[in-house]
């Protein structure tokens, strides 16, 4: 509804009435100027064909102007009145209700006689002398425009006014507030487009075009768009979808000089037209027009062009580009002379047309000719672009889709989420970056990071992370193997162990493998490139390298080739294989060096086929087994570090709960890996930790608040009051669990609460999920003696390595101590002297005095004391 107030214009104090939305009122009118809202309302539709004062009358706008329409795009938001101008010259929008209400442009004529809008293409108001006189002389206010002819309409464009030079928008304010026309000027922030390259204000500006009826075949277009796949779905359905719904006639027309020219012939009067649809088509009418005494010849068989010839090297004799084009001129059907229209054709139609345009029309029989592609990507702004051009043209000559799938990328941004853009200085050389890092780690962090089709935050640091933690590791994973399987002469091509008598971490691992192929496979089938990234990343840093190897890389020291040596390194080979072909997708040249080195007989990874799953290898099982030793192992770890014991110390216990016979299989089966692991002596399992672990309980405000609302407060009280055996049959049970409040009864599920275990005496309690670890922290003399011993080993191995010495080198060992320090080590060594030897190679380990110590022996830090060794190459 819409209201009449009557009150005072705030500039001059002058008696007014306003007419705006009754909701709208109390945003323009107030207590410090007096106003009264006059009786009655009325719809908009009643104020339609009301005729209003012209409010700056520089031009005389010809009948139908300057008098109320109506349009479904005007709101009652805040700071709105209900009612808007509009400038049908300068706003679609604006154009096409004014087109429906008969209301004419706001247009000029120029001194060459053609209709113009006011501002000129060069964004400043027409000057008077550019002007036609006749139509100035009898539509134009020369007094009241004199002012304003030759400004540009926004400072941007004219260079040589300063920063500080008053703006056209302000200028017009004040003259409207002087006239009495204002009723309250404001400062209003609001977007507004801008150009991608020079950051100017953009200007919408009426030009006359050649459109395709591209809205003709909208149904077709969104029914055909319904048997795409889009990567994401969202983007089909929702901003590629919306925008077919949506769809405007393609404006096909450009005024530029490079490019496909427009191939449209008209007569001078405009009645005729030719449009040529090939250069067969064009040379016969050249033919024509000769004929007619248009042309004097034909130019195109001047150059000795056969329109029967399909061949490159025919179409290579004629250029049909401007200056050429415009040159041949053809005749009508009545005999009048034709000139091509001076118009380019959208750069984005010849991009579109590429299912045709690849085999030419010599391949118009063919099934590639317009064949529907099986996927393509582009960024996500193609959906106004490419992806919807391919889609128009493949509907209107083929009645079928362009493509079958879609990925639509999204941006790539710095690292704070900011536009990239060399002016701001946040842009990323990429050729520095692939020089740098190279091209496989680039493309990874790229891929892995995020999914395709979201932004990305281009982080550098990213980039040399995933060099170093994917690459690094996977290529130190390959030179253990390579480091061994050298020295023993390995062969992959030798007859290898069965898999069912291999040791059980190679089962593990192959296991692993052959899950991993499963997920990359599926991954890869439904393109989501990031996901088998993941997950081929996360195999080789945590489960093969982390896990595997580390623990297994003793099986590959000593002499000879044992059966169980020999099945570490086939099962070793077997998995970096895998892992070369699995990601040379991603990773081409890294992967296709890795997999030469391991299968030099072969040319390429990418000439193999991917690697299938082996069902049979797969036991799940063992997976849950070994992920919770992973996991266990993880927890006890944090807990070591807690407290500060290092691994080298042995621990005597974990207590381990577990809630069935079931988990309890699973930890068996992995026992000595998870102990040998945290070095813990022993570990003993828990059916009911009431009276020997403590928990405690706490609700998830998250997701009871949203249905208990008011009454958490209550319910977090209740929880205090649990007991540790209701907390125990809650954590075993597999059905909810039930507060019973006044008036209310709780529903717990799993979700609504976090059960947490708290450290006892003498121990460390960790809980992850459903898991819980107790660590035994005392330690008799017995652990002391031992974890002494393993110190040791430590420090000799490292001045093995620093020395350059040869992993299969033998040496001799001599340790210098005093004090505390010599009686420790003189104990350590008392039982442990020879599986000190066996670690470190040494065929004599002795202990000396620190005095006695040479120069040359080193100084180092051992248990909070400095001791001295020596190592000497056998």
């Amino acid at each position: 509804d819409y209201v009449r107030v009557k009150s005072t214009n705030p500039y001059t104090g002058k008696p007014a009435v306003y007419i705006l939305a009754q909701a709208l009122v109390g945003d323009w009118f107030n207590d410090k100027i007096p106003f009264e809202v006059l009786p009655g309302t009325f719809k908009g539709n009643e104020l339609e064909g009301m005729r209003y004062e012209q409010l700056i009358p520089w031009f005389n706008p010809g009948e139908g102007a300057f008098r109320v329409i109506l349009g479904d795009y005007v709101s009652i938001e805040a700071g709105t009145t209900g009612i808007v101008h509009i400038a049908p010259t300068f706003g679609a929008d604006d154009a096409k209700v004014a087109k429906a209400a008969g209301v004419p442009g706001l247009y000029v004529v120029d001194k060459n006689g053609d209709l113009q809008a006011q501002v000129d293409p060069r964004g400043r108001f027409y000057r008077i002398e550019d002007l036609d006189p006749e139509y100035v002389r009898k539509n134009v206010d020369v007094k009241a425009y004199s002012e304003w002819a030759g400004r540009y309409v926004k400072n941007a464009y004219d260079s040589s006014l300063p920063a500080d030079a008053p703006t056209l928008d302000v200028d017009i304010c004040v003259m409207l507030k002087a006239e009495n026309k204002a009723f309250r000027i404001e400062k209003h922030v609001h977007t507004y487009p801008h150009c991608w390259r020079t950051d100017k204000p953009v200007l919408y500006y009426p030009l006359n075009s050649w459109f395709i009826r591209a809205s003709a075949v909208r149904e077709k277009m969104m029914q055909l768009n319904e048997g795409i796949v889009w990567k994401p779905e969202a983007t089909g359905t929702g901003r590629f979808g919306k925008w077919l719904e949506n769809i405007q006639d393609w404006n096909l027309s450009r005024s530029r000089y490079w490019g496909t020219p427009l191939p449209i012939w008209r007569t001078e009067d405009g009645k005729e037209e030719k449009c040529i649809g090939s250069a067969r088509e064009l040379f016969e009418e050249i033919e024509k027009a000769v004929k007619a005494g248009v042309m004097d010849k034909n130019p195109l068989a001047e150059k000795g062009f056969d329109p029967s010839d399909m061949s490159k090297e025919n179409y290579d004799k004629i250029d049909l580009h401007r200056p050429y084009v415009d040159e041949i001129y053809l005749v009508s059907d009545s005999g009048k002379k034709m000139t091509r229209e001076s118009d380019l054709i959208d750069v984005w139609f010849d991009s579109g047309a590429m299912p045709y345009a690849q085999t030419g029309l010599r391949g118009i029989h063919t099934a590639d000719f317009g064949a529907t592609a099986d996927f393509i990507a582009e960024g996500v702004d193609q959906t106004r672009g490419w992806f919807y051009t391919l889609h128009a043209i493949h509907t209107m000559v083929s009645g079928t889709p362009a493509y079958k799938l879609v990925i639509s990328n999204g941006l790539v941004l710095d690292k704070k989420g900011e536009k990239m853009s060399k002016r701001l200085g946040n842009a990323v050389d990429p050729f520095k970056a692939l020089d740098t890092y190279g091209a496989d780690a680039l493309r990874w962090y790229m891929l892995t990071n995020s999914q395709p089709w979201d932004n990305l935050k281009f982080d550098e640091a990213g980039v040399d992370e995933v060099r170093r933690k994917f690459f690094g590791t996977l290529y130190n994973s390959y030179s253990v193997f390579a480091l061994y399987a050298n020295i023993d002469h390995f062969d992959p091509s030798t007859a290898c162990v069965e898999i069912g008598r291999r040791p059980m971490f190679d089962q593990w691992i192959l296991s692993r493998l052959n899950t991993l192929k499963r997920q990359v496979e599926a991954a890869y089938e439904n393109y989501d490139i990031t996901s088998a990234g993941r997950f081929i990343q996360d195999f080789v840093c945590d489960d093969l390298s982390n896990w595997y190897i580390r623990l297994n890389k003793k099986r590959l020291w000593g002499s000879g080739m044992s059966e169980d040596k020999l099945s570490a390194y086939h099962t070793l080979y077997e998995t970096l294989k895998c892992i070369a072909l699995l990601a040379a997708p991603i990773a081409p040249f890294f992967m296709d060096q890795l997999y030469c080195d391991l299968c030099p007989e072969d040319e390429s990874v990418h000439y193999m086929p991917m690697p299938k799953v082996d069902e049979s290898l797969i036991d799940s099982e063992l997976e849950d087994s070994m992920a919770f030793a992973q996991k266990a192992s993880s927890m006890v770890l944090a807990l070591r570090k807690k407290v500060g014991i290092n691994v080298r110390k042995p621990l005597a216990k974990v207590l381990v709960p577990v809630l069935d016979d079931k988990v309890k299989a699973h930890i068996e089966r992995v026992e000595d890996i998870f102990l040998t692991e945290v070095n813990v002596k022993k570990l003993e399992f828990l059916h009911d930790t009431v009276g020997i672990i403590t928990k405690k309980i706490k609700p998830n405000f998250k997701t009871l608040g949203k249905i208990y609302g008011k009454r958490m407060k209550e319910i977090a009280s209740e929880f205090t009051t649990l007991s540790q055996e209701q907390i125990a049959n809650i954590e075993r049970s597999e059905q909810p669990y039930v507060l019973h409040l006044s008036g209310c009864d709780v529903v717990l599920n799993k979700g609504d609460y976090e059960i947490n275990s708290e450290d006892m005496p003498g121990w460390l309690v960790a809980t992850e999920g459903s898991l819980t670890v107790a660590l035994d922290i005392v330690q008799s003399p017995e652990l002391i003696r031992e974890g002494n011993a393993r110190e040791l080993i430590h420090p000799i191995q490292n001045l093995r390595k620093e020395s350059g010495f040869e992993i299969t080198d033998r040496i001799n060992t001599i340790i210098y101590a005093d004090g505390d320090a010599y009686m420790s080590i003189s104990d350590a060594l008392s039982q442990y002297k020879d599986y000190i030897c066996s670690q470190t190679l040494s065929t004599d380990l002795s202990l000396a005095s620190l005095k006695d110590a040479p120069d040359d022996a080193t100084s180092v830090e051992w248990n909070n004391d400095i001791i001295k060794i020596k190592v000497i190459r056998k």
